[in-house]
């Protein structure tokens, strides 16, 4: 199978340099990408488009690729015939797809050609479609709203006919926009967030300020694994988590409650910055929405802003939330965000709407930053690749590859993952399909007194919610990892 890959049109109105470095790099990103799908994929890099040709088997997971990569405005799915040296040779060939898709209806064929020939475009498409209607059992022509199009790529003595057009993700190629550093709490506006600045093409670290919960933690590394691993995988990048309990004892201590949402932000920023200045980091992005709760308010956004001379990017500001959900749809994100642990409304009693400069400047004065600080140099990173070995060696809870007596094991993986790849060799177990977005809400209603497995691919939802679990109470919840794992 072999595919074309179409640019982003913005990279293609830039200027000769900027385009040729773009495309470069996306050559670059689609080839460390592809090479992992099959080593043998063959990648042709042109001014304006890119060619990937691969085998029969590979053409799901390399399609999967091609869509998720930023820069990739569509892709096109074609046949391709070598060295036609004649139109009425390339007929033939276009006659022996092209019949049954316009039988009944009326089409239109579009030929884009290039190299030399003695026949242009506008010949071609004249005679590929007579050849069409004598051939076939179409309707007839129809060059303005026909209900099929006929696409026809001629390069020299190279056919390639059109089967499938699909739309990519877009953006930028990754890494051609530098690198910022994302601020995520696992829900549906910092993933977005993250989201948006990956399509855009720039670098996205992930920074976590940990307020108490493991649970937490191990949710918000799940969330960025599937969004690095969906969309940047190109490059490595790194997760950082900051210990910010004993911040927020300090909050406590020295901020009068309606300030308290407000100094946790600026908190959050300052923190963020030192580590993005670490980094070598320029931005930061946080997937805060004018007006949606009460930090965000125009002023409150001022004043939270005025603790940092770092850029601040706000990709959701002007946005509402059924459409952050809607491409947290889109992308795959909801069932993380609907089951993620939250811990921020723990300091937003009676909070202040329209924050004073001046009164935030005393409430600040309290406080002792010296704890700030620790908690900055109490930082772990580690790079996002690593997040399964990570949580696998740092989780408290028992992994067993074995199953016990009076022991059923949960699935938990999403209902299209467990038809794919079914759970084999547990015949004398009880294997129950509980997609881990239902978890949390059905397993008070279990039996008990058995003892439960969680099982999914990489081990890392399951350490998550049987975390939750025993955080709610619940003593009879282990993860289930094959031997063969």
């Amino acid at each position: 199978m072999k595919f074309i890959v179409k640019f982003f049109p913005e990279i293609m109105v830039k200027g000769h340099a900027a385009k040729k470095k773009m495309v470069s790099q996306l050559n670059d990103n689609l080839r460390t990408l592809l090479l992992r799908v099959n080593p043998q994929v063959e990648i042709k890099r042109f001014w304006d488009k890119i060619e990937v040709q691969t085998a029969d088997e590979f053409v799901p997971a390399v399609r999967k690729v091609l869509l998720q990569t930023p820069g990739v405005e569509h892709i096109l799915e074609v046949i391709q015939y070598s060295n036609l040296e004649t139109l009425e040779a390339m007929a033939d060939k276009v006659a022996e797809h092209a019949v049954p898709w316009i039988e009944g209806k009326t089409f239109v064929v579009r030929v884009k050609r290039s190299g030399t020939h003695e026949f242009s475009s506008f010949d071609a498409e004249r005679f590929l479609g007579g050849v069409l209607l004598q051939k076939g059992q179409a309707k007839k022509v129809d060059l303005h709203h026909p209900e099929v199009k006929v696409e026809v790529h001629i390069s020299q003595q190279d056919l390639n006919i059109v089967t499938a057009k699909r739309t990519g993700l877009g953006g930028f190629p990754m890494g051609s926009q530098g690198q910022l550093l994302s601020l995520m709490s696992g829900g549906f506006d910092s993933t977005i967030a993250s989201y948006l600045t990956m399509k855009r093409g720039i670098k996205t670290h992930f920074i976590f300020f940990n307020l108490g919960g493991a649970a937490h933690e191990i949710g918000v590394k799940q969330v960025a694994l599937y969004l690095w691993s969906q969309f940047g995988a190109s490059h490595r990048v790194s997760f950082v988590t900051v210990p910010f309990e004993a911040v927020v004892e300090e909050i406590f201590r020295s901020t009068h409650e309606s300030y308290m949402g407000v100094t946790l932000k600026r908190l959050m920023l300052m923190a963020a910055e030192k580590v993005a200045k670490q980094m070598g980091i320029d931005a930061l992005v946080t997937g805060e929405s004018v007006a949606q709760v009460s930090s965000q308010t125009l002023r409150n956004l001022a004043v939270i802003d005025s603790v940092t001379n770092m850029l601040v990017l706000r990709p959701l500001a002007t946005m509402n939330k059924p459409e952050i959900m809607a491409l947290a749809d889109h992308i795959g994100t909801r069932h993380f965000a609907e089951n993620m642990p939250e811990y921020c409304g723990v300091i937003s009693k009676n909070p202040v709407t329209n924050a004073s400069f001046e009164r935030m400047e005393k409430e600040a004065a309290k406080f002792d930053y010296a704890v700030l600080d620790q908690a900055v140099e109490s930082a772990v990173t580690i790079p996002v690749d690593q997040i399964v070995q990570d949580v696998t060696e740092t989780a408290h809870i028992e992994i067993l590859n074995d199953i016990p007596d009076n022991t059923a094991v949960i699935d938990i993986r999403a209902e299209a993952e467990q038809q794919a790849r079914p759970l084999k060799g547990l015949e004398s177990v009880e294997v129950l399909s509980i997609p881990f977005h239902q978890l949390n809400k059905s397993f008070a209603k279990l039996d008990q007194g058995k003892g439960y497995l969680l099982y999914c691919e990489k081990g890392v939802m399951s350490q998550l919610h049987a975390q939750y679990l025993q955080d709610q109470g619940f003593d009879n919840v282990r993860v289930y990892r094959p031997a063969d794992h």
